[in-house]
């Protein structure tokens, strides 16, 4: 059997990265998006994440189309990592209905559903759950209002399902701070001394790449310990533990 993954959001800055790390591991990947052309070889499927969390039969059918392609080329499902997130800006004053309806689907509802559909699986070959959370999960700044809490919510999933879970399946959560992608750089454009003043706050002087990620979660899917497991990791280069006072 031909060992397998699943990756949401994998035309993302960090889901391309997670895409190809684990296929240069030999595994076979199963990429979902909404943005995928799907041409029909099972590789890249083009999904909508918020559809699937808000529509049990939408969901129904995903995991349906899943399970085909895992039996028919007879693969092993090791790890299913909830990559896929929206990033919806907003106050208190400003956020809509329609923005937090959103980033509850996306950021959470759709991990839970995913991995509680593919629970038989990952439980007979040992597998691993991944969730990509964020530093914004306990660290955040103005008008991230929707998407920390998302992201406090999946960490906060993440151990509620490594205690429910015990020994079933491992559920571990990366915690990432800034990550060079190009929705960030795009957040800086014609803004290039804000860029190299967000290198300069993290205490290793710069920020961090997909790849570093991607890395880490390979190593959790494959080769961490059976005891490591409802753990929040922090890959924020230092920023977390940095105080910012003015003197």
């Amino acid at each position: 059997m031909k060992k397998a993954v699943i990756i949401t959001g994998a035309l993302g800055g960090i889901g391309k990265e997670l895409y190809r790390t684990f296929k240069e591991s030999k595994f076979e990947v199963i990429g979902l998006d909404k943005a995928a052309v799907d041409a029909g070889d099972g590789n890249l499927l083009r999904v909508d994440i918020a559809q699937c969390a808000e529509s049990p039969a939408s969901r129904d059918r995903l995991i349906a189309r899943i399970r085909e392609i895992l039996n028919t080329r007879e693969m092993s499902l090791i790890g299913l990592v909830n990559n896929a997130a929206v990033q919806n800006l907003g106050g208190v004053d400003s956020l809509t209905h329609a923005a937090w309806d959103e980033t509850l689907k996306v950021n959470l509802l759709a991990p839970f559903f995913l991995s509680q559909a593919f629970l038989p699986e990952l439980e007979g070959n040992q597998g691993a759950v991944i969730n990509i959370s964020s530093i914004h999960e306990s660290l955040t700044k103005k008008n991230f209002v929707a998407y920390a809490t998302s992201k406090a919510a999946l960490s906060g999933l993440t151990r509620a399902m490594a205690v429910d879970l015990g020994a079933r399946v491992r559920v571990n959560a990366i915690c990432p701070a800034a990550i060079e992608t190009s929705m960030l750089k795009a957040g800086f454009e014609g803004n290039p001394d804000g860029y190299e003043a967000l290198k300069k706050v993290h205490p290793v002087d710069r920020i961090g790449t997909p790849h570093e990620v991607a890395k880490l979660c390979l190593y959790l899917v494959c080769e961490a310990p059976g005891f490591l497991t409802g753990s929040t990791i922090g890959m924020d280069g230092g920023v977390a533990s940095r105080l910012h006072d003015p003197a």
